[in-house]
């Protein structure tokens, strides 16, 4: 095992940081999708009740079933893997905006409309601060969500760690495929736990003292 880590450490490494790379940039992607569709539903019940339910039911949806089915229509590579995890990124991200956003004091928003602030003002200087925390800890759960289904992404020769664990398996009891396998799983579990704490850190660096207080 450490001489086949020893022998691919530059793979490994570049394959860690595609992996990273594609988690962070479907990640960012996905909370900007979720956090505008919360801003057109969490006024209105009824589109909120459809939004969670959107959210419920597109989690069911097997990850490989979802990457197989979209081989037709986008073929294989990149484009595929960044459908697949910006899809699953975007579900626990939208259930939590729309929860942070219902949960602003209605007094707080008619004080600041009162103070003469817009609508649009009021969600982005108001709202939207104080539901943050709460975006933000969706944002930690589907991101470790999604280095699952990055790493799955493999299957249609896209980007990351994945590659690591499906060659393994495609060849299990050969030559170095226990090894493989255990790299891929490894490595994943490393980088999602880097990726945590800076999301981590992330959410104190944009949140103001006063609302985590």
């Amino acid at each position: 095992m450490i001489e086949y880590v020893s022998d691919r450490w530059e793979q490994i490494l570049f394959a860690s940081w595609q992996h990273f790379s594609l988690v962070v940039q479907c990640l960012v992607l996905a909370t900007v999708l979720a956090v505008a569709l919360a801003a057109l539903c969490y006024r209105s019940n009824r589109l909120t009740t459809v939004a969670n339910n959107v959210s419920a039911v597109g989690l069911t949806i097997p990850s490989f079933a979802l990457i197989g089915l979209l081989i037709a229509p986008l073929g294989f590579g990149v484009t595929p893997a960044v459908v697949v995890v910006t899809f699953f990124a975007v579900l626990p991200v939208l259930r939590n905006a729309l929860v942070g956003l219902a949960g602003v004091p209605q007094a707080t928003v008619e004080a600041a409309r009162g103070l003469g602030m817009s609508r649009a003002a009021t969600f982005l200087r108001v709202e939207l601060p104080m539901a943050w925390p709460v975006i933000q800890a969706g944002m930690r759960v589907s991101a470790q969500m999604v280095m699952g289904v990055a790493a799955i992404a493999a299957y249609v020769l896209g980007p990351g760690l994945g590659g690591f664990i499906f060659s393994g398996l495609s060849r299990l009891g050969g030559a170095n495929s226990f090894a493989s396998v255990v790299t891929g799983v490894v490595a994943v579990i490393v980088v999602a736990l880097i990726l945590d704490g800076l999301l981590v850190l992330l959410g104190r660096l944009t949140t103001s003292r006063g609302i985590r207080v």
